[in-house]
């Protein structure tokens, strides 16, 4: 009988090829398409970094503006997605469960196109995220606006005013940041689906039902609760020894695949560095970087066998709250970046992939009769 190796949470276990995105926790790396996420990030547009993972290079710059024009045109999103969405308010659903439930009505009246339910999806999150904001403060939609990039089109769908354009691109840098991150929870989620071939639209949906969870969607909200918490810098080293004394992980640190620094982190604390120092909370800034070096100095003190490093969720959090966005949002920002990831995933399986279709071993009793 041939030997079976069990893999929990298939942990090492090598299930789809991909050219999105490849993640080396051991060296702290993050490539995007070819990229480094530090290179990469900071500098394009959000519609070329979509571009990017959907045709495998960037694009020149007629095709940059015929496919930001392209995206901009797909932002409306149908009637009854708005109804779902007012409901949502009205009964104070959270922002992650209103978007499961929009999400699938995109491929209203459309035909089953992969390629177009792709850039629907892509174009639309943003729509749905941004109205469902005012929804949830009892405000209107605002009108869809076709002459905005697609960052500022979010920041515009949730507060009513055009940002500046240091806001616009701190959104930018941060979609960019988050939008692949090699097999993770809901890309694999994704790729499952539509290996089946079903269409994209429902494979998307079922990323989002995984992003969802806590274990894979983060905790980027709790992570700036501690420094709001805290208050003050004089107050850190107490209170972080109070956490650790009693076993609480901190959030914003430490991450499942990066043994050393999670480089999104970089990218948004240079990020977070450039938007606060043009104004806002500076202060809070200046505070948010004494708890890290207090809790990285703490950490290593009390585990120096582990690397406990800043991660992604920690600069997620103080670039968010700048920017304006309640931190019930965070997870669903993430979600209007990550989805041109998951769209990208799904048209590659479709070309290159096969039925997903992994084995499990059964554990329960034998020889029962009925």
């Amino acid at each position: 009988m041939a030997t079976t190796t069990l893999a929990g949470g298939l942990e090492g276990v090598v299930a789809a090829s991909t050219r999105m995105s490849r993640v080396d926790g051991e060296a702290g790396q993050l490539t995007i398409a070819g990229y480094a996420v530090d290179d990469l990030a900071p500098q394009a547009t959000f519609e070329e970094v979509a571009y990017l993972l959907l045709h495998g290079r960037l694009p020149d710059a007629a095709e940059h503006t015929a496919f930001a024009r392209d995206l901009a045109s797909r932002r409306e999103v149908p009637a009854i997605v708005h109804t779902v969405l007012r409901d949502a308010a009205a009964v104070a659903t959270p922002a992650m469960d209103a978007l499961r439930m929009a999400a699938p009505l995109l491929s209203l009246g459309r035909a089953d196109d992969p390629d177009d339910h792709a850039l629907t999806a892509i174009a639309a999150f943003a729509t749905i995220v941004g109205t469902y904001g005012r929804y949830r403060r009892g405000q209107a939609a605002v009108p869809i606006r076709t002459d905005l990039s697609h960052a500022a089109h979010y920041l515009h769908q949730m507060t009513g005013e055009v940002p500046s354009p240091e806001r616009a691109r701190g959104l930018e840098t941060y979609l960019n940041t988050v939008v692949d991150h090699g097999l993770n929870a809901s890309t694999f989620t994704a790729r499952v689906i539509v290996s089946t071939r079903s269409d994209v639209i429902s494979a998307i949906t079922g990323a989002v039902g995984a992003l969802k969870g806590p274990l894979h969607g983060g905790a980027p909200g709790p992570a700036l609760d501690m420094v709001f918490e805290i208050g003050s810098a004089d107050r850190a080293e107490a209170f972080i020894r109070a956490k650790l004394d009693r076993g609480e992980r901190l959030m914003g640190f430490g991450h499942r695949v990066y043994r050393v620094r999670d480089p999104r982190a970089d990218v948004l604390s240079r990020a977070a560095e450039r938007f606060y120092a043009n104004g806002g909370e500076r202060g809070l800034y200046d505070l948010a970087r004494q708890v890290e070096a207090t809790a990285l100095r703490l950490l290593r003190e009390r585990k120096p066998d582990r690397r406990l490093d800043t991660n992604v969720e920690f600069f997620t959090a103080l670039l968010l709250h700048g920017l304006g966005l309640p931190s019930d949002f965070f997870t669903p920002t993430f979600a209007v970046g990550r989805v041109a990831g998951w769209a990208a995933h799904c048209l590659e399986q479709l070309k290159d992939g096969k039925l997903i279709r992994p084995q499990s071993v059964y554990i329960g009793p034998t020889g029962r009769r009925y």
